[in-house]
């Protein structure tokens, strides 16, 4: 049961970044051009933005104890990839999609909703621009559908 919890949280925290930035994958570009990862300052600011989050998401009482048992390394090295590559830097992620990952898990809409604070959280600490941030933060919304059960 320890193990399902874990991966059902882990599969959460990859989802809702997935989620909040896979229609951004570099179509929405600034003026000038610049994707929304050359916009958000590259994979060093991503690292640390995704750093920051995880570590919100572990001292958050809401929903911290399904992550007791977390490869925390592996999980922050799968976020940065995912979000590195969907809004167009030269990451790969190699994991399944969100979907077929969360089905029958039984996700909440409140156990998503404390993941988007704690990564909204987490974007301000980095004083993400309001226009980066909204491209991100919007898309949420409408496809917290996909893995919300």
């Amino acid at each position: 049961m320890m193990h399902r919890n874990r991966l059902v949280l882990s599969s959460l925290v990859m989802a809702g970044i997935a989620f909040i930035v896979s229609g951004c994958a570099g179509k929405e570009a600034a003026p000038g051009g610049k994707s929304l990862y050359d916009r958000l300052g590259g994979k060093a600011v991503m690292t640390a933005v995704v750093d920051q989050f995880v570590a919100n998401v572990i001292a958050d009482s809401r929903i911290n104890g399904r992550f007791a048992t977390t490869d925390i390394p592996k999980l922050k090295g799968n976020l940065v990839d995912q979000v590195c590559m969907v809004t167009g830097g030269p990451c790969t992620y190699k994991g399944r999609d969100m979907k077929t990952t969360h089905a029958g898990m039984k996700i909440t809409h409140g156990d998503f909703d404390v993941l988007v604070e704690d990564l909204a959280a987490a974007l301000d600490k980095f004083k993400v621009r309001a226009q980066e941030k909204g491209e991100l933060l919007r898309l949420l919304s409408p496809m917290k559908k996909n893995i919300v059960e």
